[in-house]
């Protein structure tokens, strides 16, 4: 125990003076193209960015895209001719289990990490679960809500307004075995992120 004691003495008496926290602490960052930067990060975690006019264009594209997808819920009115599921009566996230694709909003999103940040403003609280177990999430956010990076985001969000939020970037995957990349390992296969330009 002597050779134990003297370790944590001299541990103790080596440290390192205490230095205050600083007051405010935080990156600068510019981007030539917000929504560019936006656009390839998310490409490399594996989502897609389309750029759109207006609601009417993203109905248009997941028509297309999703012509033989049934089982569609959508927190937001301007689609809400594209869902067979109403959202508004789910009260058990576990009626939300055969959901092939979710369409929300997103408050802001950030160029750095492709990160969406939605709260109980675009998912109500029985639909926390909708974002991860959907099969293909889709989040309608506006060219003006992109910042450049997270210092920026949390100056721009109120995490104590809401009781639920979290930041969403690209689909669900992992690597943890054999270093091999699997999407949609435990949530969305796929996620689209229409940038609303209107």
């Amino acid at each position: 125990m002597a050779s134990r004691d003297t370790m944590l003495a001299a541990i103790r008496a080596n440290q390192p003076d205490r230095l205050p926290l600083p007051e405010q602490f935080t990156f600068q960052t510019t981007y030539p193209d917000l929504e560019a930067q936006f656009a390839e990060v998310l490409t490399f975690v594996g989502g897609l960015a389309v750029n759109v006019p207006n609601y009417a264009a993203i109905a248009t594209y997941l028509r297309e895209v999703y012509a033989d997808v049934v089982n569609i819920g959508t927190s937001l009115p301007e689609l809400a001719d594209l869902a067979d599921v109403d959202l508004s009566t789910i009260t058990d996230p576990h009626d939300l289990a055969g959901l092939n694709l979710a369409i929300i909003g997103g408050q802001l999103g950030v160029a750095e990490n492709a990160a969406i940040w939605v709260d109980e403003r675009q998912i109500p609280t029985a639909l926390r679960a909708l974002p991860m177990i959907t099969q293909y999430l889709a989040i309608v956010i506006r060219q003006a809500d992109l910042v450049a990076n997270m210092h920026e985001a949390y100056r721009r969000i109120d995490v104590a307004a809401t009781g639920f939020g979290t930041f969403i970037s690209g689909p669900s995957k992992t690597a943890d075995i054999e270093q091999s990349l699997v999407i949609g390992a435990h949530g969305a296969r796929g996620l689209t992120v229409f940038i609303l330009n209107e």
